[in-house]
C-alpha cells in the first residue's frame, strides 16, 4: 500500500513509478513528483520502483496567461 496526494493506493508488486502515475491518468510530461519527501528527476520514473509505505505528492503543472 502506497499513499499518493494523501490517498491510500494498492499497488503490484514490481510497479514503476511511471506505471503508477500513468494508471492513475497523469501527463508525465506537466508533473512534478515527490518520493518520501524528496524530488525524483523524471528520469527515473520509469526505473524506481514503488514500495510499500511510499508517500508520493504529485504536482500539476497548468500552463495559463
Amino acid at each position: 500500500m502506497i499513499k499518493l496526494n494523501g490517498k491510500e493506493r494498492k499497488v503490484s508488486p514490481g510497479t514503476t513509478v511511471e506505471q503508477m502515475l500513468l494508471a492513475e491518468g497523469f501527463t508525465l510530461q506537466r508533473i512534478a513528483v515527490e518520493r518520501n519527501g524528496e524530488i525524483l528527476p523524471k528520469a527515473e520514473y520509469a526505473s524506481v520502483v514503488t514500495a510499500d509505505g511510499d508517500i508520493f505528492e504529485v504536482v500539476n503543472f497548468v500552463g495559463g496567461g
